[in-house]
């Protein structure tokens, strides 16, 4: 009854259909509410990319970009200005980009934190594919989480069915 049957069926009047099936569009819209809001929020998000620690990892690959680029592209587009930087000019221009660049991170980062948000609905989209999932895929993520629980269901439902069954039979002997 968790998962089939997976469309709805009549018999003898009553609708019948599995409890994962008929509510997935709920479990979907109650999944995606909970991983936006608790799980992975933009604040979590942007605590961590806007983190200086982060940032600084960062750093040694912008360096290389940075030095490559005042040693072998510039030269390469503006030959006459490559003429008057030396060694020490690029080391100077190399650290003054970098300073500055430590400054902007966190900023730009912090803005593109902002825009991501307005154009990336996370609950939006887990609801989209979690009622998106098929009912194989859907029973077959939900087994996997969840077996041990759903074979104690079962196993508790086959003690009481056997000790109401015998309760059954008691009551109809003893009359």
């Amino acid at each position: 009854m968790l998962f089939h049957p997976r469309q709805p069926r009549k018999i003898l009047g009553f609708t019948f259909q599995g409890i994962f099936p008929k509510r997935q569009q709920q479990f979907a819209e109650k999944l995606g509410k909970l991983v936006s809001d608790e799980l992975l929020s933009y604040s979590d998000i942007a605590s961590k990319i806007t983190d200086p620690a982060n940032l600084q990892s960062v750093m040694p690959l912008v360096d290389t970009h940075i030095d490559d680029f005042l040693r072998k592209q510039l030269p390469e587009q503006m030959p006459i200005i490559s003429m008057f930087i030396g060694d020490s000019t690029i080391r100077e221009l190399k650290s003054v980009f970098l300073i500055k660049l430590q400054q902007l991170f966190p900023e730009i980062m912090h803005s593109y934190m902002h825009t991501l948000q307005d154009q990336l609905n996370l609950e939006a989209i887990v609801t989209e594919k979690v009622a998106g999932f098929s009912s194989d895929k859907m029973e077959q993520i939900l087994m996997s989480i969840m077996q041990k629980e759903f074979r104690f269901v079962e196993i508790i439902g086959g003690i009481l069915g056997f000790a109401i069954g015998l309760l059954q039979v008691l009551i109809t002997y003893l009359q």
